[in-house]
């Protein structure tokens, strides 16, 4: 059995807040009576893409389990790199895989330098290929990006969202030992399907989405600052199943 937790949009800033809700999350994995398989943080780690954000975030993003970061729409990738991984700081596609004896991981960069919308690269789509032709068709493998790639009927989040995905569903349509697909991004936990997958949506750890049949009192106040950080378990069986439970987390 494969025991994953995944958080997304932790946005690190120059104040407390957001320093604390991110350590809330982390001790609390950090505590757990069980080694993870891995933890995933799906992008928007620093709020504005600056270096002090990244070397906090650095600190921050420290666990006992092993641990894959990618970027999203908040983030620069050399700043990315060179701050946060410890690598040289170029602007090529922040790509990370992980694999265990039961599954594989794929984090995939679909940040566009520039923009708030998604979109997977050539060359990481040719680097996701590549990793699923190196892996046994009998292991499945878990794909990771910050942007869902579907509508999730929130009109502010479906017009940042991944776009060109029907290149990804033709991949997918190759391998089917993908066994879904993880994002951030959304800021509110949510289970749809794509390209005939579970498509699994991480809450987001710095603050949550109204949705809008949620906003009657605050018609433009699409974001709550007061319900606490939150995060997934993804647990995958022995026989394929894929099982997620998701946590609020508090002091």
């Amino acid at each position: 059995m494969v025991v994953i937790a995944h958080l997304s949009d932790i946005h690190i800033d120059d104040g407390q807040r957001s320093i604390d809700r991110t350590r809330t999350v982390m001790d609390y994995l950090d505590d757990l009576p069980y080694d993870l398989d891995a933890v995933l943080v799906t992008g928007d780690i620093a709020d504005h893409a600056l270096p002090a954000e990244y070397e906090q975030a650095r600190k921050l993003l420290v666990s006992r389990h092993p641990m894959l970061v990618c970027p999203g729409n908040h983030d620069d990738r050399a700043a990315f790199r060179q701050h946060l991984l410890g690598q040289p700081g170029t602007a090529a596609p922040v790509n990370q895989v992980h694999r265990t004896a039961d599954a594989v991981i794929a984090l995939c960069d679909s940040s566009v330098p520039g923009k708030h919308e998604g979109y997977l690269e050539d060359e990481t789509l040719a680097w996701l290929e590549d990793v699923l032709a190196q892996t046994p068709e009998t292991v499945p493998v878990l794909v990771g990006f910050h942007h869902p790639p579907v509508l999730l009927h929130e009109p502010f989040i479906d017009g940042i969202r991944q776009f060109g995905e029907e290149r990804l569903a033709a991949l997918a349509d190759r391998h089917p030992n993908l066994a879904a697909f993880l994002c951030g991004h959304a800021h509110t936990p949510a289970v749809t399907t794509f390209a005939e997958r579970p498509l699994l949506v991480a809450p987001g750890v710095a603050s949550t989405l109204r949705l809008p049949w949620e906003r009657r009192a605050h018609p433009q106040d699409y974001v709550d600052l007061d319900h606490p950080p939150a995060f997934a378990f993804h647990v995958l069986d022995d026989e394929g199943r894929l099982t997620t439970h998701y946590r609020c987390v508090t002091n």
